[in-house]
């Protein structure tokens, strides 16, 4: 019976009933901190025969709401992971009555949970007005790695080759930490953070104006672990990888390591926590190449065909600390400080064939063969220190300030070495680009909220500020006559600040929820260069509108529509017109000069519930001003340049969709997926070189998983990862393939679990990706072939379960700019 009703909460849980004759709402807190519980569920059944009328779950707040009750008399059960149950029992409902219980308190379970018994309690997916949040514990495969081997398996998201995250088909979106926003780019900060620490993830493609307005994909929440009882709770993740089966005969071996340990303390007032990781994540992989460019004016063409080891060391470290305090009901002061570092160096040794022929006759003029030792190397140092202060007032009124500064310190270079073949001892060019980035910036933000009628008005202050100071330095040995050798070293110095306000009302009226608001913002940008006079200067005042509205059917079908107006805004990296000699064909180049990309985007979605799962579905569209691409030009006969430009207007209009099926006792099933149809065009300039844009594709991305529970504690799970060919303004990107095995044995009744990961299985063509852009003067085609079959052992141990949110910070610069 506790099965059935089990299968019954879970297929409610989603949804938020609306009143139709009778309602039952309450707010649930913990016993211990007088918190809000967040996600718990909340169910009422007959009296007379104990059936399931309707279930909910808990919002942030901790408040919840059960409509379209019929007069009865009924039973009331809260659960949580964690938590001991609460029953209500002989509750009496009359026609249009509404029935507030108040504040309802959860007792922490005093024993260790069972873990297979969680995970059928679990809640896999929940959809809301405003989101959809996404357990991080379903992805087994995930274990051991880091957020973004959680994050990738989510319908809106795709992860490529290089491991550049994008959402919606855009590497431009916003990162969260616990709510708090990240500076530095999404793939920096995420690899950061292990898979271990994360609860939840928190997807939001159309943010109210309440949100910073930054990024064309949505934003993406991750909410992190805490403590769910008294006392000490202890969890540590310790990960080994196999030998090499899949090596490519590189030069060296790549070593896989790693393991995080989180400590929490709660007792009380008092929630402290403090936790630690350390990963090393090598990666081989190998380089097909071929490339020509054609000089009219010469009358050759000249191609440069290449092969040979691209291969990544990779590691970083990190530990973290936060205290809460609540002194009182109506006080609340937390803290927090981040240090961590990352390293990664990428080894491309490459064997190149360039041929000069004519154009008029195809006859070969010269050719010459040599070997090139390419090392790319990126560092960086990150700390981070943040304070929160929350008040709620008599009238549930709450202010909230929050202040949070970091610190990056990134440096790195590029050694390029041309060398005779296959006397490589001897050196034909040796170009060092060495550089250093260190970036600081602060945020301080105050969050004012007020019940007002049927729903809650919200309005708010927020001001951005971060700097930067570069060196970069471009060394070449033998020394070259080249015209514009200035602009390859110099320094350079970039400055934002952004003051924000932004007012919004949401609330709820029989079957229909909404959502609406407004936000301005006043932003200047400041980039100046050594050697140029120029000042580059951008001013913008812009405003960001935002509604949501959703109305619902019934119990099990919502409708959805939304609108809102968004913003991405340059990187310093993207920014900065120094050139990087990023190996021997290719230069890398921003421009001080471009301006941010706007989006308006239009959302209409169905949400579903039913007895074995739920499902969802977003239509939508989006109408880019002034995308940022990067483009290439030919610099010289066998040198490519690659700038960022504004490259006209872009349209994009797709269809996203995902479902959560619990098809028996024993299997499940996770599905999400992403089609869209992207067309960017425009007429620009490149360097001064005027360049027609005009290209359309559909691509789709698929993230699916399914979980067998073979026996109480015997569990395997496949996922695939799948992106299409899809086009870019050049040209286009291949598809990318990865699928994945684990199997799971769990010991000590659930606290100590044992796992062995199948990772980028060698099957159907998996982990290969062809990178092709064409001009009027030039094609470069590019084979990038990544290690298959890694075998990794993961071993977990948890003193306690974890649940719900423990706000450790994370840095922004380390994550927009590494």
């Amino acid at each position: 019976m506790k099965k059935t009703l089990l299968s019954l909460f879970l297929a409610f849980n989603c949804f938020t009933l609306f009143a139709q004759t009778a309602v039952i709402k309450g707010r649930i807190i913990d016993s211990q901190t007088r918190q809000p519980v967040e996600y718990a569920s909340a169910a009422v059944f007959k009296m007379a025969d104990s059936g399931l009328v309707a279930g909910t779950v808990s919002k942030g707040n901790g408040s919840f709401e059960l409509s379209g009750l019929p007069a009865g008399w009924y039973r009331l059960k809260i659960a949580f992971i964690g938590y001991q149950n609460m029953v209500r029992t002989d509750l009496q409902l009359s026609e249009g009555r509404q029935l507030d219980l108040g504040e309802l308190v959860l007792h922490p379970a005093a024993k260790l949970l069972n873990e297979v018994n969680i995970k059928g309690r679990q809640v896999n997916a929940v959809n809301k007005i405003d989101k959809q949040v996404y357990r991080a514990g379903q992805f087994e495969a995930a274990k051991g790695g880091s957020a973004i081997d959680v994050i990738k398996n989510l319908p809106s998201v795709s992860v490529n080759g290089e491991g550049n995250i994008s959402m919606r088909g855009s590497e431009k979106f916003l990162v969260l930490i616990n709510g708090k926003p990240v500076v530095t780019d999404a793939q920096t900060v995420l690899t950061q953070l292990p898979a271990n620490a994360v609860e939840n993830i928190e997807v939001v493609t159309s943010p109210s104006a309440k949100y910073d307005p930054d990024g064309r994909g949505g934003i993406l929440n991750i909410i992190t672990k805490k403590g769910a009882t008294d006392g000490l709770t202890l969890a540590i993740n310790a990960q080994c990888g196999m030998p090499s089966v899949d090596d490519h005969g590189n030069s060296r071996q790549p070593v896989r390591f790693g393991g995080d340990v989180t400590l929490n303390y709660r007792k009380n007032k008092w929630d402290m926590s403090i936790g630690g990781n350390y990963n090393r994540n090598d990666n081989a992989g190998y380089r097909e190449g071929d490339a020509y460019t054609e000089n009219i004016v010469s009358g050759t063409i000249t191609r440069f065909p290449s092969v040979g080891e691209r291969s990544f060391k990779k590691y970083n470290y990190a530990a973290r600390a936060t205290i809460n305090f609540t002194p009182d009901p109506a006080n609340v002061f937390s803290g927090g400080l981040f240090i961590g570092r990352r390293y990664q160096d990428r080894e491309a040794d490459l064997l190149y064939h360039n041929a000069t022929l004519s154009l008029s006759t195809n006859l070969l003029l010269k050719g010459t063969t040599y070997y090139n030792a390419n090392t790319q190397t990126k560092e960086g140092s990150f700390a981070l220190a943040n304070f929160d202060y929350t008040h709620t007032f008599t009238d549930k009124s709450t202010l909230v300030a929050g202040f949070v500064y970091e610190h990056a310190d990134l440096y790195g270079n590029t050694k390029n070495r041309n060398l005779h073949y296959p006397n490589t001892a001897d050196t034909i060019q040796y170009v060092y680009n060495p550089y250093k980035r260190p970036i600081s910036g602060y945020r301080f933000k105050l969050d004012h909220s007020l019940p007002l009628g049927k729903g809650k008005l919200e309005s708010g202050y927020q001001l951005r500020y971060d700097t930067q100071d570069g060196r970069f330095d471009y060394l070449v040995t033998p020394p070259t006559s080249q015209p514009d050798a200035d602009k390859f070293q110099g320094s350079l110095h970039a400055k934002n600040v952004i003051n924000a306000v932004y007012t919004q009302y949401s609330g709820k009226n029989d079957q229909w929820e909404y959502n609406g608001g407004l936000r301005y913002e006043y932003a200047t940008r400041a980039v100046d260069l050594s050697y140029d006079p120029n000042r580059h200067r951008l001013n913008l005042s812009n405003l960001f509108p935002s509604a949501l509205l959703q109305y619902s059917l019934n119990n099990n079908w919502k409708l959805k529509a939304d609108y809102s107006k968004r913003i991405n805004r340059a990187t310093n990296l993207e920014l900065n017109p120094i050139p990087e000699r990023e190996h021997s064909e290719t230069l890398e180049e921003g421009d001080p000069d471009l301006l941010p990309e706007f989006i308006d985007q239009v959302e209409l979605g169905i949400n579903h519930s039913f007895k074995a799962g739920s499902f969802f579905a977003t239509a939508y569209y989006q109408y880019i001003k002034n995308p940022i691409q990067r483009l290439n030009s030919v610099y010289a006969d066998t040198i490519l340049n690659r700038v960022y430009t504004n490259a006209g207007t872009a349209k994009q209009l797709g269809v996203e969709a995902g479902t959560n099926l619990q098809l028996t006792k024993w299997w499940s099933v996770y599905a999400g997926a992403n089609a869209f149809n992207y067309h960017i065009s425009g007429d620009i300039k490149i360097l001064n070189k005027a360049v027609t844009v005009n290209n359309q594709r559909w691509a789709y991305t698929l993230n699916a998983n399914t979980t067998f529970q073979i026996t109480q504690t015997w569990s395997a799970q496949v996922n695939i990862n799948y992106l299409s060919k899809r086009p870019t303004a050049q040209g286009e990107d291949s598809q990318y393939f990865i699928p994945n095995t684990s199997v799971k044995k769990t010991f000590m009744n659930g606290r100590f679990a044992a796992s062995l990961l199948w990772q980028n299985m060698g099957i159907f063509n998996a982990a290969k990706q062809r990178i092709t852009t064409s001009g009027a003067d030039f094609y470069t085609t590019t084979n990038y072939i990544y290690e298959t079959n890694i075998f990794m052992v993961n071993l977990s141990f948890n003193l306690n379960r974890f649940t719900s949110k423990l706000k450790l910070p994370k840095s922004e610069l380390n994550d927009r700019e590494f």
